[in-house]
């Protein structure tokens, strides 16, 4: 059984593959971040044609998501659930602002700080995001072996190494 004890390496999981002379850990077949990256990368990719049909990028698709669970909301608020810099967020909101997804104004108790809406535009997109995306991602997943169950523990155990890694 492979046995995974740290985020980037592992204990010589392909030993058959190993070359004396090179560092298990370091081989790209031992890493699971590798894995990581690499189902990331295929999920954002079975998701653009889709996301496309809306006009919009994955990255976006995010922010709407979360304004959609709850709309006007802190530009820091919106970048602490993304788990990203504001200085990373703020050129994505510049962008859905010009698309007319969302608008910014400043906050009328801290005139710092900005607050995000969704427009009429990015509150439709909702319903247009639900009829396309669910449909189409199930097409894709169901050529992934796993079951119902094991989604639910995959998405624990992502959690698991998110949380382990923020603490960091």
């Amino acid at each position: 059984m492979n046995n995974y004890p740290y985020l980037c390496g592992a204990n010589d999981i392909n030993t058959s593959l190993i070359d004396k002379n090179m560092h298990s850990e370091l081989q790209l077949d031992n890493q699971i971040c590798f894995r990581l990256y690499a189902a990331t990368r295929l999920i954002i990719q079975a998701y653009t044609p889709m996301l496309n049909q809306l006009g919009i990028t994955y990255p976006q698709y995010l922010v709407l998501m979360v304004l959609w669970e709850k709309d006007s909301q802190p530009v820091n608020d919106i970048a602490r659930r993304l788990m990203l810099e504001t200085n990373t967020v703020t050129p994505l909101l510049q962008r859905m602002e010009k698309l007319n997804i969302l608008v910014r104004k400043r906050g009328s108790q801290d005139k710092r700080q900005q607050i995000v809406s969704l427009t009429p535009h990015g509150k439709a997109m909702e319903e247009q995001a639900y009829s396309i995306i669910p449909e189409g991602m199930g097409r894709e997943l169901c050529a992934c072996p796993l079951q119902e169950k094991d989604y639910a523990q995959l998405a624990d155990d992502l959690d698991s190494i998110i949380n382990a890694l923020k603490k960091k």
